[in-house]
């Protein structure tokens, strides 16, 4: 058995001890976003201490080679509901021998607290309320938010530099994807170098579930949909319920009425902890009622998987589901992006409409299968198709 004694990387503020920043790069993201690739990489980093990104809570993420394209914000106010909102630092004020566990305390601490340390600073920003606007660094007044402009906009710290160098090399000195772990430390005396360290960099294991997936092995006649640009990775096979648009019935002026039908079907599904596939034409959760459905998050959370098509008479840019692109990165959601009409993916609308629905509502159908339909999503491709509910060799 080997034993690592590591130092720890940070520095003493009151009684706490904790690094400006720390966080996980890893060399493949299964959820790119144009201009973004797969192979370019994605960082989850936040304030103080790593536990707040290894345990999934709102940290930022980032790709290295487009640090400034940062998708869980499409606006400003999600600022205040996706980003970090307090730290993990060491309570020095713990005696050891005294504790449980024989070691000190990780304790929580408020964006406040690390404002009066002067961490804050290096990587905050403020929201106006009063403008709906966020504004670089903390010299106006409005609630205090982690978006790691100073770092990822003025360079205050090269990390995008420094991680993207990083993940390349680590990829080729491993010969596959890594995962590399990490903490900076920027209070160091004038003229002394700040600190970037490695904690730790490993292989970054791709399932053999998600390398073995193939999606172009599966007759047309047998897919209700495929799309060559999807948001998420794996398999699922245990989806018994559809609710789809009818676009031959749907109405934009009625996108309101059909977004509160969704939501009321979305509760009962949950209720019933029956995950779902959703349908719909334009873009889920559009701001522009004329373009899409205005649904939130809260109201199609149940959705595994969900796709998002142009109108039958009316094109619309497909949005990759920007707008819940934190929401779909924390639920591994599958999200499909087809636009059949300019040659875009298929959806095989003559399939939902024929199946026998157990609900109809504001062209809102929900149909309830016998059999599962079955996803399957190749992230290293990009690609996804979904297949009818029938019996097939996979």
């Amino acid at each position: 058995m080997a034993v690592i004694v590591q130092k720890m990387v940070g520095s003493m503020y009151d009684d706490r001890f904790y690094p400006d920043f720390s966080g996980v790069a890893r060399s493949y993201n299964f959820y790119p976003t144009a201009p973004m690739e797969a192979e370019d990489g994605v960082v989850s980093v936040g304030l103080g201490l790593g536990h707040m990104v290894m345990d999934g809570g709102d940290v930022l993420r980032f790709c290295p080679r487009y640090p400034k394209h940062l998708m869980q914000f499409a606006t400003a106010s999600d600022f205040l509901d996706y980003s970090q909102k307090e730290f993990f630092a060491l309570n020095m004020n713990d005696h050891p021998i005294d504790h449980p566990s024989g070691g000190l305390e990780l304790a929580r601490f408020s964006l406040q607290t690390a404002e009066l340390d002067g961490t804050l600073h290096r990587v905050g920003s403020v929201y106006s309320i009063q403008n709906d606007a966020v504004y670089d660094g903390l010299s106006r007044d409005g609630v205090r938010i982690v978006t790691f402009a100073p770092i990822l906009k003025q360079s205050l710290f090269p990390l995008p530099t420094i991680t993207d160098y990083l993940l390349r090399l680590g990829t080729t000195g491993m010969s596959g994807p890594v995962e590399i772990e990490f903490a900076v430390n920027l209070n160091v005396p004038r003229g002394t170098p700040k600190e970037f360290m490695v904690l730790q960099i490993r292989p970054l294991v791709l399932s053999q579930e998600l390398e073995a997936i193939e999606v172009d092995d599966v007759p047309d006649n047998e897919i209700i949909c495929q799309s060559s640009k999807i948001l998420g990775l794996g398999s699922i096979e245990d989806i018994h319920d559809v609710v789809f648009i009818n676009r031959q019935k749907y109405k934009r002026s009625t996108s309101s009425e059909v977004a509160q039908t969704v939501a009321r079907m979305n509760s009962q599904l949950m209720s019933e902890e029956r995950p779902y596939l959703l349908i719909g034409v334009g873009r889920w959760g559009s701001s522009d009622p004329w373009l899409g459905i205005p649904v939130t998050w809260d109201q199609i959370c149940g959705a595994r998987v969900i796709v998002e098509t142009g109108f039958k008479d009316f094109r619309v840019t497909p949005s990759q589901g920007a707008h819940f692109f934190q929401n779909l990165t924390a639920a591994l959601t599958g999200y499909f992006t087809v636009n059949p009409d300019k040659g875009d993916g298929t959806l095989d609308w003559e399939w939902l409409l024929k199946q026998k629905r157990v609900e109809e509502e504001n062209a809102v159908c929900r149909l309830q299968l016998d059999q599962p339909i079955h996803v399957k999503m190749n992230g290293q491709k990009g690609k996804g198709i979904i297949i009818k509910p029938m019996e097939i060799d996979i």
